[in-house]
């Protein structure tokens, strides 16, 4: 991918995946959303930097690896590329792909250790407990069950542990972490997730360990190398390694000189303490400033039914896509599953919802409309603008007033409000047209007002496509280019040369006399296909 210009105005994270197996749709929701929100803030003219990539370090990894009888390092290139495939499918427009292997973390993590330790928080001690090695984390015995499983990892019995580790001082930080909760209420969201971490801290923060012993796949402790960093100390630093221009040398002052605090971490809500708790008491440590916000969505369920390889109850990302396209997952899972909440996937309702609102409500208006304008305007938009429409016009009433909510539902993070707003602008345009009849209208020699309805409807399909985009950017596109228009939304330069938001973002912008473009489906209506 390019590298964005400086400054960068908005920069996110989705989580650095862990490379154990290839990505599922739980990776594939949370970059979905990031590729939504950063498409969003490109759509205004920002500069964006949207961080993704692949945690390659921990047992888990090794294990893997030694089961496969290859090279742990070979296992992370396999998986790491897995990853990129389908964000690729996905039209995932990241702009840096992080690796925790790379040479330039290693030095990123050894200075940033380094701090931390002449700050004082990092000391020798011995651990004893339950380690989950798929969660990579030791659990208090309360939070297991009785057979000793974790309540993530049900299917694996966790690893009673007695060994020597290298510790972070977390419990020091337990004072300003509350300091910063209650300064800062937006900086965990959801509120759901935010009382979680609340109730977490207020019971008491205890140090954690930040070494392994008897595990090389990773990055030495600086001070001891028989220890091991272990797998999150490393992890959480690769959003600082990614800030790393090609051309810098590896340093922290180079890596935090662009984009740093990170405007939005996205996660899973199971990796919520870490970026919670455990990340800006490490920032604190090293003398950092804390990101702005971070943001846990919720679980997906198939059929209402936790997903699990054991279980069988599975989505595979890369077959959702082949079977259905991007846009048409993409449009599922942000509208369908309110963001921040967990949800659910049927692919009966997958279909009907897109067939509905796609195929239906916004394509047959794009054909019905483009069709009537064929036959009474020539195929070209009425040579109107919109300052010509009555104020009183409906269309023209909700369409300046969609574009605020929108905005607000987007920055929010609530893209299925955002989806809801625009679709009830979409949907008035198809009661528009039934109650205003044009083609009874045209019978009656009343071109004017034929002229009038079709340029308020066709106004408003533009305008719903372009607040769509950031979720659907292909079939925006489409809609564009029928309407006239040769400008791309997968295209950043595009965008701040020929689709500028002040714009487009506005009702009342199409070019009267524009040429349309033939009508073609610009979503095709689905049928429930064989997995």
């Amino acid at each position: 991918m390019n590298q964005p210009q400086k400054p960068i105005h908005f920069a996110l994270t989705t989580p650095l995946y862990y490379v154990n197996d290839v990505p599922h749709i739980g990776s594939a929701y949370t970059t979905m959303a990031a590729d939504a929100i950063a498409r969003f803030h490109r759509l205004q003219g920002k500069n964006v930097l949207l961080i993704t990539g692949t945690d390659e370090h921990g047992q888990k990894i090794q294990r893997t690896a030694q089961s496969q009888n290859i090279e742990p390092q070979q296992h992370c290139d396999k998986i790491a590329a897995r990853f990129d495939d389908l964000w690729q499918k996905l039209n995932i427009q990241y702009d840096r792909f992080s690796r925790t292997t790379a040479p330039k973390h290693e030095k990123i993590v050894k200075e940033f250790f380094e701090r931390v330790s002449n700050n004082e928080d990092i000391y020798l001690d011995r651990q004893q407990g339950w380690y989950c090695v798929s969660c990579e984390e030791f659990k208090d015995e309360r939070e297991l069950t009785s057979e000793k499983h974790c309540p993530i990892h049900t299917n694996k019995k966790a690893e009673w542990r007695d060994e020597e580790n290298y510790f972070f001082r977390l419990s020091k930080y337990q004072d300003r972490l509350e300091h910063l909760y209650a300064t800062r209420p937006d900086f965990i969201q959801p509120p759901s997730r935010r009382n979680e971490v609340l109730s977490f801290v207020k019971g008491g923060l205890q140090d954690f360990s930040i070494s392994r012993i008897n595990m090389d796949w990773g990055f030495p402790i600086p001070v001891n190398p028989e220890h091991t960093i272990y797998v999150w100390f490393d992890a959480l630093l690769g959003y600082v390694t990614a800030l790393l221009d090609p051309e810098d040398d590896p340093t922290l002052e180079k890596a935090l000189k662009n984009a740093w605090p990170i405007n939005l971490h996205l996660i899973g809500k199971d990796i919520l303490r870490f970026h919670a708790v455990y990340w800006p008491a490490m920032l604190f440590s090293a003398g950092l400033e804390i990101p702005d916000r971070v943001f846990g969505h919720g679980f997906l369920t198939k059929n209402g039914r936790k997903m699990g390889k054991t279980t069988g109850n599975t989505i595979d990302p890369f077959d959702l896509v082949d079977r259905y396209g991007a846009d048409a997952v993409r449009y599922y899972f942000l509208k369908e599953i309110e963001f921040g909440q967990d949800g659910d996937f049927n692919e009966n309702r997958f279909v009907t919802v897109l067939n509905a609102d796609l195929a239906n409500d916004l394509g047959n208006l794009l054909n019905r409309t483009l069709g009537m304008a064929k036959k009474y305007c020539q195929a070209q938009v009425p040579d109107l603008t919109g300052e010509a429409i009555a104020t009183d016009n409906p269309l023209k009433n909700q369409g300046i007033a969609i574009t605020p909510k929108v905005i607000q539902a987007y920055e929010a993070l609530n893209f299925t409000q955002a989806c809801e707003h625009i679709f009830d602008l979409i949907r008035a345009c198809n009661k528009y047209i039934d109650e205003q009849a044009p083609w009874s209208l045209y019978k009656q020699k009343q071109q004017d007002r034929v002229e009038q309805v079709l340029y308020a409807v066709l106004e408003s399909v533009r305008l719903s496509a372009y607040l769509l985009a950031p979720i659907v950017p292909d079939l925006s596109q489409k809609v564009y280019q029928q309407l006239g228009f040769s400008a791309d939304f997968n295209n950043p330069t595009c965008l701040n040369e020929q689709l500028q938001f002040e714009q487009h973002s506005a009702w009342g912008i199409l070019p009267p006399k524009q040429v349309l473009q033939k009508a073609k489906p610009i979503f095709p209506q689905l049928e429930l296909s064989e997995e």
